[in-house]
């Protein structure tokens, strides 16, 4: 009889014999995740796995791409990654030659020409131009995916990297340009810098040639708060700074002030979402408000004068009121006018609003794209440069994504949305139908899912189901061109089920699946795998369940409460140790969304859901891939490499596979993240026993 270490248990979660998984950079713990992921290459990893990592970086490097572009004065800015430049290219061109079928970009920075030549794994991470004279930025360069950066000043004249210029060593946080000889430093650099979460714990005055690490704090919280920000509002007619300090993950503090600190606090509730532009505030309450004797609903969005907010009137002006399956998306400033997306069912809505005085003026963006998946952001990176020209990035399922320039400002019909790029078909879509369908969850709640397929099923299609439910984030059915070309261009189904704890419907629907709520979104993706069986659409061992990060949490537990339900499970950079989440990395900032395990009553609920020890022996486990990234500082890779470890030492058919760059993500370049892609479908297919080697 086989003499299994159950440790660590529900009883004795605290008993952990896999600590030493949690040393990233561990002699023991290196040797383990290179072994673990040569073991899962040599299963998984032959002439399919090459042939499909060679399709989907063939895909991800195609140059009729649309390049995505952001806007800052005269110039449209991109990174492109392809085959000749894996690491990248920083470029720029004006809209004009972008418009053109074949635009010429200039060159700004090879990323690959200078990871060589300081001997670094750098990623792009972006760049911060000084909106005044746009002479220079701040790069942010992170070794191997990591969200801690490295920030390097970088002249747009000359195309160089200024020696003795705004360089601050690897860590988490950022800037931002108040003159070209000054900047707003919130970093985690320097002891005692740094949060419990590993952010920053201070606001820094940091003038060009000072110490970063003497720049002198304008402000600051203690190290229980997830993090602190400072940015200066251009769209004010004097100079005003915005201090933002994070007690919680859903809680906000919100301070004006100046280049000396914090004056005033805003009387907002902490758990409301808010945006500012000139003297206009709009205000996203997440519980009701009840504010100059009116009530607001959660979810309704208001706005007010934001003078007259601060002299003390609360005659709020309600924009938009939410309804059963109507929740407000998203709601950003453009040249004054605030436009809102929200979903009626799961179909986007799009809407304008010019404040004054006595009322705000609605206007119905009709000609915006309403159908499929639809994403509305300004194209000025900058707030205060905005001028009515929106960026419009429609698509669904099988139609690839389209890039649009609305004008706000232009009156009908020349409101129209311009098309600017397509992105090619990377796969073969015909024979595809996309449908909606609802399954009942254990409460009794509808969940709804998509799916995409062919239109007449024989009750075992393979089936690829997906979730991620947390956070309050709406997760839509897109465009995935590697879900197309590796599953539905051969025949598979591809399902995406809108789980509670997402932003779908609102802030009820996150609520319902936050803290010992999690159970409950767990409940609704098992839910949906048991109505694709019942709609003899398939059968449990033809489903394969992928997800990441939260999502991740998601499929471990399928594993340790629903392993009946799903042939295969991929589970991506995921949180599996609720027990010591909190303790690892980023971790601390999610109480809010999980609870505190180091709480009695929370770790109550929590060890509900902490499938690292509710792993037992004896169980009809199917097989399962954890993978995860030896650069994810957010998400620890000890949660992915310790449950593997157990399971496989409770002798189930568990794999694991860690590259060493990645950040929490799938890889550094186009080719990495096809092989993380292509190895988890490969996985998966063969686990429900579908080889599909040939195309429909």
């Amino acid at each position: 009889m086989t003499a299994f270490d159950f440790r660590p248990t529900l009883n004795a979660p605290d008993d952990d014999p896999y600590l030493w998984l949690e040393d990233i950079e561990g002699e023991r713990s290196l040797g383990w995740t290179a072994s673990q992921s040569a073991r899962t290459l040599g299963h998984f990893g032959g002439t399919r796995f090459e042939r499909d990592r060679a399709a989907l970086t063939a895909i991800f490097d195609r140059p009729d791409k649309i390049p995505l572009i952001t806007r800052r004065g005269q110039h449209l800015y991109n990174f492109l990654q392809d085959a000749h430049n894996p690491r990248g290219l920083w470029r720029r061109t004006t809209l004009a030659v972008y418009m053109k079928a074949d635009p010429r970009w200039e060159l700004l920075l090879d990323l690959d020409a200078l990871a060589v030549s300081d001997g670094e794994d750098w990623i792009w991470g972006g760049a911060s131009i000084e909106p005044e004279r746009r002479e220079k930025a701040v790069l942010r360069l992170s070794r191997g995916g990591s969200d801690a950066v490295v920030h390097r000043e970088f002249d747009l004249g000359t195309l160089s990297l200024v020696a003795d210029g705004f360089n601050l060593p690897e860590a988490k946080g950022g800037i931002d340009w108040l003159d070209p000889n000054t900047l707003l430093l919130s970093s985690a650099l320097g002891d005692g810098m740094a949060t419990r979460s590993g952010y920053a714990r201070t606001v820094r005055l940091w003038k060009r040639g000072a110490d970063p690490l003497a720049a002198p704090a304008i402000f600051e919280t203690g190290s229980e708060t997830l993090g602190v920000s400072g940015h200066l509002d251009r769209t004010a007619e004097s100079e005003r700074l915005w201090f933002i300090e994070k007690p919680a993950y859903f809680e906000t503090i919100v301070r004006i002030g100046d280049r000396s600190g914090p004056k005033v606090e805003i009387d907002l509730p902490r758990d409301a979402w808010w945006n500012g532009f000139d003297d206009w505030l709009a205000v996203k309450p997440r519980k009701p408000w009840t504010v100059g004797g009116t009530t607001y609903a959660t979810d309704a969005l208001v706005g007010i004068s934001l003078s007259s907010f601060m002299a003390g009137e609360r005659g709020f002006v309600t924009l938009f009121e939410p309804g059963e399956r109507r929740s407000l998306q998203s709601f950003f400033w453009n040249n004054g006018e605030l436009i809102i997306s929200y979903l009626v069912n799961l179909v986007p809505r799009f809407e304008t609003f010019t404040p004054g005085r006595q009322k705000w003026t609605r206007r119905a963006l009709d000609t915006v794209p309403g159908h499929g998946t639809v994403n509305l952001r300004s194209l000025d990176a900058q707030l205060h440069e905005t001028n009515g020209d929106v960026l419009v990035w429609a698509q669904d399922p099988i139609t690839p994504p389209q890039l649009l320039l609305f004008d706000l400002d232009a009156a009908p019909p020349l409101s129209a949305s311009v098309m600017l790029k397509r992105n090619p078909e990377n796969f073969d879509a015909s024979g595809l139908v996309v449908t909606r369908h609802e399954a009942v969850s254990i409460d009794g709640e509808m969940i709804p899912y998509t799916q995409v397929g062919p239109a007449n099923g024989n009750g075992d299609a393979p089936v690829h189901l997906t979730a991620y439910g947390g956070f309050g984030i709406s997760l839509l059915p897109y465009y995935n061109s590697s879900i197309g070309k590796l599953w539905l261009e051969r025949g598979g189904t591809w399902v995406v089920a809108n789980i509670r704890g997402g932003g779908e419907f609102g802030t009820r629907w996150h609520e319902a699946g936050r803290r010992q709520g999690k159970r409950l979104a767990h409940d609704d993706f098992a839910a949906v795998a048991a109505a694709l069986v019942r709609r003899g659409i398939t059968r449990p061992g033809r489903i394969a369940a992928e997800g990441g990060s939260n999502g991740g949490l998601l499929i471990a537990n399928m594993l340790t409460r629903y392993p009946e339900r799903f042939g295969a499970l991929f589970c991506t950079i995921p949180l599996v140790d609720m027990r010591r989440y909190t303790k690892l990395l980023a971790g601390a900032s999610w109480i809010d969304e999980y609870g505190d395990p180091d709480k009695p009553a929370d770790w109550t609920f929590l060890k509900e859901i902490s499938a690292y020890h509710a792993a037992t022996p004896g169980q009809p486990y199917p097989p399962i891939l954890l993978a995860t990234t030896k650069r994810d500082d957010r998400v620890h890779p000890g949660h992915a490499r310790k449950m593997a470890a157990k399971l496989q030492a409770l002798g189930y058919p568990a794999y694991f596979y860690e590259p060493s760059a990645g950040g929490h993500g799938y890889g550094k370049d186009n080719r990495e993240r096809a092989a993380f892609i292509a190895l988890g479908n490969n996985f998966l297919r063969s686990a429900i026993g579908w080889q599909a080697d040939r195309v429909r």
